[in-house]
């Protein structure tokens, strides 16, 4: 066992699935670098020497990168391109969309779409095209696995899993998470190291994990908001409040088994979101909840999420925008009094 962060995890993850098979490669602006940061946030650093020729740096193309990532897949490679910055995904849709997602049902299941796109996401300092929580916009596409990861154990293994599915799986990473050093340290960095194993596992794609047991409200969250979520807890436990925390982290699909097994339990819950509140992934969730288990809700769903405005850039306000510690507190001790 050795205990690392994202970046380190994500990083060793990459090399063993690039070792086992080939035909795994990873595309994108800035992986390869010489002298480099190995990517935005360090996630390919030394990989260029290590695979040469299978870390391909591109333009800044998004669009074209990622077509050539599909087209790879679809010709039997196993693509993991890096989106530089998850906002940056808007450029990339119309291959992830229209091709990677479809490709498989439009040919009748005989070409297939092994690729992985990985996306930094969330608020951090950088403005409104630098910060946005993404994954809203592809949860809802037929065809795309979509997940996001909390600690290092998760990022590995369900990497590994992405790597090894024969869907186009997009795998969300929040920039506040990642654990990277030096350069690109991040402040506020929220600690999310995990013991990992030396030997190989993957992490199942279609599975939310119970983080913490409790018997009076649920609380939902993916990325930095299952890690709020769960300092939330801690809060409410002085209080005599017993919170369980389920990290989704399947965002697409999402694990209602074990949803609606802690709802059946507390009968109360609140899903926290660093998004914006329209629209959002939590609204498909309490709706996802309403018609698979409303017989065991005793109060109405809650959702803590952002405001309905762009991500500001002032700090100060980039604070007051996202959901914090003492707003998820204030809404599971309302609904757990209620």
């Amino acid at each position: 066992m050795k205990r690392q962060g994202i970046a380190e995890a994500l990083r060793d993850g990459i090399a063993e699935e690039m070792t086992r098979d080939a035909s795994v490669f990873c595309i994108g602006e800035d992986i390869g670098v010489p002298g480099g940061w190995g990517g935005a946030f360090t996630v390919t650093l030394g990989l260029a020497e290590k695979f040469p020729g299978r870390i391909i740096d591109t333009p800044i193309a998004e669009l074209g990168f990622t077509g050539m990532a599909v087209g790879a897949a679809m010709m039997g490679m196993r693509p993991i391109a890096d989106m530089q910055y998850g906002d940056f995904l808007f450029l990339a849709s119309d291959q992830l969309i229209n091709n990677a997602a479809k490709m498989r049902y439009m040919s009748g299941g005989t070409i297939k779409v092994p690729m992985v796109m990985r996306a930094p996401i969330g608020a951090t300092g950088r403005g409104s095209q630098h910060a946005q929580s993404m994954e809203r916009y592809f949860t809802g596409v037929p065809g795309l696995k979509v997940i996001a990861v909390s600690n290092a154990y998760d990022a590995k293994g369900m990497l590994k899993a992405a790597v090894r599915d024969d869907n186009p799986v997009m795998i969300f990473e929040h920039k506040l998470l990642y654990g990277s050093k030096g350069a690109r340290a991040e402040p506020g960095a929220v600690d999310a190291t995990s013991e990992i194993p030396e030997g190989d596992y993957v992490v199942p794609l279609n599975r939310a994990a119970v983080r913490r047991e409790g018997r009076h409200v649920t609380i939902l969250g993916w990325l930095l908001m299952a890690h709020f979520a769960m300092s939330a807890a801690e809060q409410l436990a002085a209080e005599g409040i017993e919170a369980e925390v389920i990290d989704v982290r399947s965002l697409s699909p999402i694990d209602y088994e074990t949803i609606g097994a802690s709802i059946r339990k507390t009968g109360r819950v609140v899903i926290v979101e660093e998004g914006p509140k329209t629209g959002g992934v939590a609204a498909e969730i309490a709706a996802g909840i309403m018609e698979n288990c409303s017989d065991s809700l005793m109060a109405p769903v809650v959702r803590v999420a952002s405001p309905d405005v762009p991500v500001p850039f002032a700090p100060i306000l980039e604070n007051a925008y996202r959901p914090d510690v003492p707003r998820i507190v204030a809404a599971a001790r309302r609904l757990a009094q209620s």
